[in-house]
């Protein structure tokens, strides 16, 4: 079964109640997943459900390890490669949010998203005004990241962030922001015409051109992220031309995690780019699934139980890729995750007053900080962590497979 095709970021606060199947809302605590991608949940709430009457007021965890997280939004253009899905647009066209490691009391508090942005995830998920949320309040959530904050001195890996599909890029940032106060610096990538909308150089922000098609090919979508991420690599790691503070990277450490489809891109990019040295896969389907000899680096496979421990909806793909890989890998499911957990939604969806999954949101964004951040800190940085030795603790809900 097909689960999740299509949520945007601001839909999941709209579900007071959840359902399951292709084209209808998204039940990730129950439904097993093919596909790793988001849909729609709010076209099918049920009528009983009933929307908060105050305003809705969201705040993301601060971020955990020792710097502030810095913040610059850069617009980037591919001269080489029209845009996919609207050719007539011209060359492809990126936004991108760097966070990085940035010393504490420094620059101003950076807002979630742009106004349009907040606009178009509200109008893309037919959000209604009794929500309580607004484009206002949306693109207000308190991020922890500093505009034009002051960099730590130093170089740091890369992490690029790639979100789930319909998602923006923004859905990522609590990871982001957490990533950078451990020492790396982050590119969210958000990928024109393919969610809510990216607010572009020119000011304009595009909506979804491939969210309504029924025979959407996720290899090609996968593949077409993989070759925006190699582009913002390029970007990045050629001079200061791109992005104002490039000489902060380490272009020999690279790394890139992405949420749902945004997984299916890690690992895509993977295949395509032998720059990336490391990838985490959290919570999609392979889109497809790698040949043996194809990943030979480092892969974190991080997911629900309910879909990717054995009997779970997408087990089999996932047991696939595992068989295929042939570098350093871990495959971890968090029970009572739902597919939410790993980004920014289950924590947005309760501040708006509304059910969630089993496992608390709180606790969905400290696996996947901790997991992560571990993960990279083992095969970029060379550090151990126990964390990925076998089960902990202080993590119960992680279970290791096989």
């Amino acid at each position: 079964m097909k689960r999740n095709r299509r949520i945007s970021a601001v839909a999941v606060l709209a579900l007071a109640a959840l359902v399951t199947g292709t084209g209808a809302g998204f039940a990730a605590t129950t439904a097993p997943s093919a596909t790793p991608v988001a849909m729609h949940a709010f076209d099918t709430a049920p009528a009983t459900a009933t929307a908060p009457t105050r305003s809705f007021q969201g705040t993301l965890p601060a971020p955990s390890g020792p710097y502030a997280a810095g913040e610059d939004v850069i617009h980037l253009t591919d001269a080489s490669r029209l845009d996919p899905w609207v050719p007539s647009s011209g060359p492809r066209q990126l936004t991108v949010t760097v966070v990085y490691p940035a010393v504490l009391g420094t620059g101003a508090p950076a807002p979630y998203m742009t106004l349009a942005e907040a606009a178009g995830a509200i109008q893309h998920s037919k959000l209604p005004a009794s929500s309580g949320v607004t484009p206002k309040n949306l693109s207000s959530v308190t991020t922890h990241a500093f505009d034009g904050a002051r960099p730590q001195r130093d170089k740091y890996p890369l992490v690029v962030l790639s979100p789930a599909s319909e998602d923006p890029r923004m859905t990522l940032t609590s990871l982001a922001t957490d990533l950078a106060s451990h020492g790396y610096v982050v590119a969210l990538v958000g990928h024109t015409y393919e969610d809510s909308g990216e607010t572009l150089a020119n000011g304009q922000t595009p909506p979804c051109a491939i969210c309504d098609d029924p025979a959407l090919d996720f290899d090609s979508v996968a593949a077409s992220r993989a070759l925006d991420v190699s582009f913002v690599i390029d970007q990045l790691t050629h001079g200061n031309t791109a992005w104002r503070l490039a000489h902060l990277i380490d272009k020999h450490e690279i790394g890139m995690a992405g949420h749902s489809l945004g997984g299916a891109a890690a690992a895509a990019t993977m295949i395509a780019d032998p720059r990336v040295r490391a990838g985490v896969n959290m919570d999609g389907t392979f889109h497809p699934a790698p040949m043996p000899g194809q990943i030979d680096r480092p892969l974190l496979m991080l997911g629900a139980a309910v879909n990717h421990a054995p009997g779970g909806g997408d087990y089999t793909v996932w047991e696939q890729a595992w068989a295929a890989l042939g570098g350093y890998k871990k495959w971890l499911t968090v029970a009572g995750a739902d597919h939410f957990s790993f980004a920014d939604l289950d924590l947005l969806q309760e501040e708006a007053g509304f059910p969630t999954s089993p496992l608390s949101p709180e606790r969905g964004v400290v696996i996947t900080r901790e997991y992560v951040t571990a993960f990279f800190d083992q095969t970029l940085k060379g550090i151990h962590c126990p964390l990925l030795d076998g089960p902990s603790p202080n993590n119960p809900e992680v279970l290791f497979q096989p």
